[in-house]
């Protein structure tokens, strides 16, 4: 291949989905992981892997990037995609979802680093690239354990960061504002999901997830030398 294997997670819908096929359109061969295969493969791109991978599960990553690199060699981009937002308030939300929360955005997020930063680091090459959110800036309203996930995400990446920087890897952060994605549907509470999307309607409208992979293939296709670290973007008319 003439570009280099890129990994990605929660790759069925949204964000991930619109970054598959950015990069596929840009020539790299891909690794799309999720739990839903069927919708990764009926996006047919080319020179691409899919597989039905939980990430929380770190031997099925790891069984899946091992594959990928047979076929596409080394993987020089991780895109840690994949999360859940499950509002609610901290005395009414039921403990559940905020560990599921915690596995799937910031153990899944480990995982994914976890298989591949050792052989990046070796190459003395490589990027890591981390779906976080303006929540891991600032706090919302019934976002209390979401806003604590994306906040882990941006104090982890950042961290990283700074251990790996001597080995030409690179780690950055990616934080959108509200998206045009599945994300909300999560969520159990109805009266929540209207009040978001009556958020959404007052700001005439959030960014589309081609908005998110256009900011992570700019950060990408910089020079290894040059690592953006961190791309904050939303609505205009999003104030906070």
């Amino acid at each position: 291949m003439s570009k280099s294997l890129v990994v990605i997670t929660g790759a069925s819908s949204g964000i991930g989905e619109a970054t598959a096929r950015k990069l596929s359109a840009e020539g790299y061969p891909l690794l799309l992981l999720a739990r839903r295969v069927e919708q990764m493969e009926a996006l047919n791109l080319p020179n691409t892997l899919c597989r039905q991978v939980d990430v929380t599960d770190v031997q099925a990553i790891a069984a899946a990037v091992a594959e990928a690199e047979q076929q596409f060699g080394p993987v020089d981009c991780l895109i840690n995609n994949a999360g859940m937002m499950l509002l609610g308030l901290a005395d009414e939300q039921d403990p559940a979802e905020w560990q599921t929360m915690f596995n799937v955005n910031v153990m899944g997020m480990l995982n994914g680093i976890h298989v591949v930063l050792a052989k990046m680091k070796a190459r003395k090459s490589g990027t890591v690239i981390n779906i976080s959110s303006i929540a891991g800036r600032k706090t919302f309203p019934n976002h209390a354990a979401y806003c604590g996930t994306k906040f882990a995400v941006h104090a982890i990446t950042e961290n990283i960061r700074e251990e790996v920087a001597d080995d030409n890897v690179r780690f950055i952060t990616i934080a959108p504002g509200a998206v045009e994605t599945e994300l909300l549907t999560h969520t159990s509470s109805d009266a929540i999901k209207a009040g978001y999307e009556e958020w959404k309607q007052g700001m005439g409208g959030v960014i589309a997830p081609q908005d998110i992979a256009n900011a992570i293939s700019y950060a990408y296709n910089q020079p290894q030398n040059l690592c953006i670290r961190e791309i904050v973007l939303a609505a205009t008319r999003q104030q906070p």
